[in-house]
């Protein structure tokens, strides 16, 4: 059986960091995914922000550019966009 290499480690902090959000469409879901990431980074670049519709508009994906601090903050913002309930995937 061959060994499955490692996913490339990541070095805190690191800018320049994305994160795709997918959610049910909703007139407020870009406002509530920018406002549920500034809790837990308050560096996001907000020109990059990209919004995309899905093909039939149930459902919006939102990329953004955050500074990575460590695995910490990331698995908690991972964990707080599933808890609430608007998130079906987070990348």
């Amino acid at each position: 059986m061959s060994q499955q290499p490692s996913p490339p480690k990541i070095e805190f902090p690191c800018e320049n960091y994305p994160i795709k959000v997918l959610g049910d469409a909703a007139d407020d879901y870009v406002d509530f995914v920018v406002e549920s990431v500034q809790v837990h980074t308050p560096k996001i670049d907000m020109e990059r922000i990209n919004v995309q519709q899905s093909r039939n508009g149930r459902f919006t994906s939102v990329t953004l550019f955050i500074t990575a601090t460590g695995i910490e903050q990331l698995e908690a913002m991972h964990q707080a966009l599933r808890r609430s309930g608007r998130v079906k995937m987070v990348l």
